[in-house]
């Protein structure tokens, strides 16, 4: 199964943002998450909206938004029209989750939530029918460089074990090292947003990074064959 490498984009350099976005895809990005926040939900500010266009008229591949906001139903057309692909909503900010999570599908993208980790699973069960991802967070949202949560891996088998029944995908966020990339690869996540834990601010080049991360993941694909 091809794992998803997603850099986040609130860690990039805002700076240079065409070139950040040049050298990601160049080597070898899978889709480019971005966080918008209210400073409500969470308390801080995310990408600024120019910004969020921009990347999304540069992007060759997929875009998704993270929304960390209140009523994020009253924000689906405005991204979806944007150019990005897969939405996250947070359940715990919304109001009408579901009546949201059609909205997304109404406007042509693609449906997904997003748990902090003190969210219980039966909590959105009644959600899962409605998305392709569930995206777990493993830190609190809303800040970079934090520690990873390890109470959301008893979270991490219960999705995965629930995931054939829905039919979405399970996708990590927070604090992404590559010894946790490849532990949860091998459990059954699909995708990984990477921050400062594997990608960024380490001085070493993209390419260089991002390689490093699928040949653990090829390494792990090669011992499930044999």
């Amino acid at each position: 199964m091809e794992k998803l490498l997603c850099p986040s984009m609130m860690c990039a350099n805002y700076g240079n943002l065409s070139e950040e976005v040049e050298k990601l895809e160049k080597a070898g990005a899978d889709i480019f998450h971005i966080d918008i926040m209210d400073g409500q939900f969470v308390p801080n500010f995310g990408m600024g909206l120019q910004d969020v266009e921009f990347i999304c008229k540069k992007a060759t591949i997929p875009v998704d938004a993270h929304l960390m906001i209140e009523n994020p139903g009253s924000y689906v057309e405005k991204f979806a029209k944007m150019g990005i692909k897969i939405i996250y909503i947070h359940p715990e900010s919304d109001v009408h989750p579901t009546r949201t999570l059609q909205s997304i599908i109404d406007a042509g993208a693609t449906p997904g939530i997003a748990i902090n980790p003190g969210t219980a699973v039966a909590t959105i069960k009644p959600l899962l029918p409605f998305v392709k991802y569930v995206m777990v967070m493993s830190v609190n949202p809303g800040f970079a460089g934090q520690k990873y949560i390890s109470s959301v891996d008893e979270k991490i088998k219960e999705l995965i074990e629930l995931k054939e029944k829905y039919g979405y995908e399970v996708m990590l966020d927070g604090a992404c090292s590559p010894e946790r990339v490849e532990t949860l690869s091998k459990m059954g996540v699909k995708g990984f947003i990477l921050g400062t834990s594997a990608l960024f601010g380490k001085g070493k080049p993209y390419k260089e990074l991002l390689d490093g991360l699928r040949a653990l993941l090829n390494m792990r694909n090669l011992h499930d064959i044999i």
